[in-house]
């Protein structure tokens, strides 16, 4: 396991990355001399080692060697959501102190609405694919730049890093800072990379699709460990569920990493979309990002077999768990037991709990991070003994495997009681007419809260009253009434990133009188 750069020299023609959709490829030989370039860039302009840039750019092939020049040059590069608008990115970009900012013409309607203004630290701005004559940024070329620039290694390569925010889905995103690695660029960190390897089966022969935005943080690791061994990145410009499964066979795929949303709407298809395409060649499916409904995965592991792992981990890399499919068919709903860390189940004074109680989910000895120019924030999110957490509830079993019951943010309590969203989201989202589903608290002058469930109806249904009490009662032979909604709402779409995360503030929000919500 090693980097680009030595794969340049042992395979140079092998495909490095594959747009899926224009089929754009790139060898590791060009990537390595791309990743070269922008390392070359970065330190033209006076950046060190912990310095930041910033990459505002949707899926496409430019975007590897970005973050690959940044990794070789000791940089810490923040990959921003590229859906945000220019407000919200202008937002990040000053606040993880990025000196170089690098995005794309499809980007530059947003792009060119940032105020400079807002980020006076940024020393250029650079945009790939053409270049807009609007707004208060003078932008310049990115191909022009890189092209200025010797495509060797600068002579003090060293290992960068990632430092991405939280997607903001329960308030303003949180910068996520970590050491900077210790390890030379060109040789492998056994403790962060071994589960890669010895787990996921990852090697040079693999081809790895990743259908999720780039941005997001288990894409892009994943798809660093991909060139690290030497393998093929397969990068789907969006997500779609039809396009996917072709894609799987056209690309002869091995490994892919989903979230429950992606399965949810496989699933979903009609028999001719799901059916049809020859899925042999995959050998190991990875899921997270979310909680997966207990019958839309032993559905996923019926179809695809016993190939499918979970794991539960952050941004944050204060911990992880795992599971394989033959454990969790006995352990049904966990996310598996401690693969880096240990996990710990804790109440409000920070006590350990017993197995079975629920609590706050909680990692010690996993892992060192801080909240970026958010002490207060870091401080929230740790206890004595160095436990930290992502802000999940859940418990442990007498075996010492993880269930996740929910956010801690999204708990509803009504009339005293503790209610969990999931456990509601996960008995509806089993409704045949239902295609997505959020649940949260409303205001109840009695009880606090009440329960309350948004639905965007699968395609072809009509959204009625009738749909309203037949979902109720669905739901009402599943799970406890008092945890059921009392009123069913509908929406077209849900506010749902590309990643699967659901923002679920921005519905919650409109139902509390605060009708200004955005995403961060």
């Amino acid at each position: 396991m090693a980097y680009p750069g030595v794969h340049a020299q042992t395979r140079p023609d092998h495909p490095a990355v594959i747009m899926a959709g224009s089929g754009d490829t790139l060898t590791y030989r060009e990537l390595d001399e791309r990743s070269n370039q922008v390392a070359q860039l970065i330190r033209h302009h006076g950046l060190g080692r912990g310095d930041r840039i910033a990459l505002f750019m949707e899926n496409q092939i430019r975007y590897m060697e970005v973050v690959w020049g940044a990794l070789r040059s000791g940089t810490y590069v923040t990959a921003i959501n590229s859906f945000l608008t220019a407000e919200e990115a202008a937002y990040i970009i000053d606040d993880c102190d990025a000196q170089l900012v690098i995005t794309s013409r499809a980007k530059a309607d947003a792009a060119a609405g940032i105020d400079p203004s807002t980020t006076p630290q940024v020393k250029r701005w650079l945009m790939c694919d053409g270049v807009p004559t609007t707004g208060s940024i003078e932008w310049e070329s990115y191909e022009d730049a890189v092209a200025a620039m010797p495509n060797t290694k600068i002579d003090d390569e060293s290992a960068g890093y990632q430092m991405l925010y939280s997607s903001g889905t329960t308030g303003r995103p949180k910068g996520i800072l970590r050491p900077l690695p210790e390890t030379p660029i060109d040789t492998l960190d056994q403790a962060a990379n071994a589960r890669f390897l010895a787990i996921y089966q990852y090697g040079p022969d693999m081809t790895y699709l990743s259908p999720a935005p780039m941005y997001h943080a288990a894409p892009l690791a994943f798809s660093l460990a991909v060139h690290r061994v030497g393998g093929t990145l397969v990068m789907m410009e969006k997500f779609d569920a039809a396009t996917c499964l072709q894609n799987i066979e056209r690309f002869a795929v091995t490994h892919a990493q989903f979230v429950p949303t992606m399965f949810i709407r496989m699933l979903k298809l009609d028999d001719a979309d799901r059916l049809a395409p020859d899925l042999a060649t995959l050998r190991c499916v990875i899921h997270a990002a979310a909680p997966c409904p207990v019958e839309t995965k032993k559905q996923m592991i019926d179809w695809w077999g016993p190939i499918i792992w979970e794991y539960y981990a952050g941004s944050e890399g204060n911990g992880a768990t795992i599971i394989d499919s033959t454990e969790w068919l006995t352990k049904p709903g966990s996310v598996g037991r401690a693969q880096r860390g240990q996990v710990h189940i804790c109440d409000e004074d920070g006590n350990d709990l017993a197995p079975g109680e629920i609590g706050g989910v909680y990692f010690s000895g996993g892992g060192q991070y801080t909240y970026h120019k958010n002490p207060e924030k870091t401080a929230e999110a740790a206890l004595p003994g160095g436990k930290t957490t992502l802000g999940d509830v859940g418990y442990l079993d007498e075996d010492g495997y993880l269930f996740l019951t929910d956010r801690k943010a999204h708990m509803i309590i009504s009339g005293g009681v503790n209610i969990y969203p999931q456990e509601i989201e996960d008995a509806m989202i089993a409704h045949p007419a239902v295609a997505d589903v959020a649940v949260f608290g409303v205001p109840n002058p009695d009880m606090g809260e009440e329960v309350k469930a948004v639905v965007q109806p699968a395609t072809g249904v009509t959204a009625d009253d009738a749909l309203a009490a037949e979902l109720m009662t669905f739901v009402r032979d599943g799970i406890a009434h008092y945890k059921c909604p009392k009123s069913i709402d509908f929406l077209d779409e849900l506010p749902r990133l590309p990643t699967g995360k659901l923002y679920k503030r921005l519905l919650r929000d409109r139902y509390w009188g605060n009708t200004d919500s955005k995403i961060v």
